[in-house]
């Protein structure tokens, strides 16, 4: 049983009073979007982000709620470990092998690439080539790590992993959707040594503990907002037992500091994490000396202040600023009721 002391629920209007909603354009296309919406709004403890994706129904969405609230009116943790900085891994979205070069480049200093497999209307001979123009430009020491996003069946996703071996990756993230069928391809590959690591399982999951028990990962991918905040990430992450990888949701600077504090008060971190999406931004809504932009491959523990300027900049037209205000409304019904 996941316990930990959940944030008595602010008020309806002192959050929407607070909020404001942006649409800050992507340099590239990911998960077939061009530019990405969210919310912020200030809490007793700064600013804080919420920003389930569209698609998403109100029931998930309210843990992405709970997640932000979380952040901005519980105390950040104190990390134990003492960490102060965060190596992360560059994201590669399902791009042709020619812009392989081009997207990275982006990323200052990543040693760690997680490139997104298995996209809709692609073929692992896509994969193959994109996750060879991936190890061309890290070179024989940068790590490679494989997601993908459940879209696999079982004995799809040992073909695709046999194809995908020779580039010496580091883990498949998600190769399928249920816990069951992590558990099997896991049993399939793991002579060849190459880890399985849960998110999907994880984070969408009414249960995210039954992929620990069932043995169906060596790794979970744990996303502070989507699972209800960095308290209840870090319970989930210690009761599993198993290492943890911290990763983003495409998020601005506000929301990978949720992501940053998670990850100094892991018991162990031995990968480096999925938190320098805002490098897929064509902006922020920080300051550029404030952003979360990895430098040297490392993203600072620290909550920005958020620039009013720049808000006003990528502020979302009104018809978009309403859609946010309402699921925010619905999305705070139900955890009233669950309060």
């Amino acid at each position: 049983m996941i316990v930990d002391d959940a944030v008595t629920l602010p008020g309806l209007d002192e959050i929407l009073e607070r909020m404001r909603v942006v649409a800050i354009p992507l340099h590239t296309r990911f998960r077939g979007q061009t530019v990405r919406e969210l919310a912020l709004f200030e809490g007793p403890e700064g600013w804080t982000e919420f920003s389930p994706f569209p698609e998403y129904e109100d029931a998930e969405a309210s843990a992405w709620l709970r997640g932000a609230i979380d952040f901005g009116w519980r105390p950040i943790p104190t990390s134990s470990e003492g960490r102060t900085e965060i190596m992360v891994n560059a994201t590669l979205p399902a791009v042709p092998a020619d812009e392989v070069e081009r997207v990275l480049a982006h990323y200052d200093g990543c040693r760690t690439v997680k490139v997104k497999v298995a996209e809709r209307g692609q073929t692992i001979d896509d994969d193959v080539a994109r996750v060879r123009a991936a190890r061309t430009v890290l070179g024989a020491e940068g790590r490679i790590r494989i997601d993908a996003n459940g879209a696999w069946n079982v004995d799809e996703a040992e073909h695709a992993i046999h194809q995908l071996c020779e580039f010496d990756l580091e883990y498949v993230e998600q190769p399928c959707a249920s816990v069951e069928e992590l558990a099997e391809i896991r049993l399939r590959v793991k002579y060849m040594g190459i880890p399985i690591a849960a998110d999907e399982s994880v984070r969408k999951a009414s249960d995210p503990l039954a992929v620990a028990r069932a043995g169906a990962a060596d790794i979970l991918v744990v996303k502070a907002q989507p699972l209800g905040g960095v308290a209840r990430a870090l319970a989930i992450v210690r009761e599993a037992g198993l290492p943890a990888v911290v990763s983003s949701a495409l998020e601005s600077s506000v929301g990978i500091a949720m992501g940053a504090h998670l990850a100094a008060t892991l018991p162990t971190l031995d990968y480096d994490c999925g938190l320098a999406t805002v490098d897929l931004f064509e902006g922020d809504v920080v300051a550029p000396a404030e952003s979360l932009v990895p430098r040297g491959g490392r993203i600072p523990v620290r909550r920005p202040e958020v620039d009013p300027d720049l808000v006003v900049r990528f502020t979302a037209g009104a018809e978009r600023t309403e859609w946010w205000r309402s699921r925010l409304v619905r999305c705070h019904e139900l955890l009233a009721e669950d309060s």
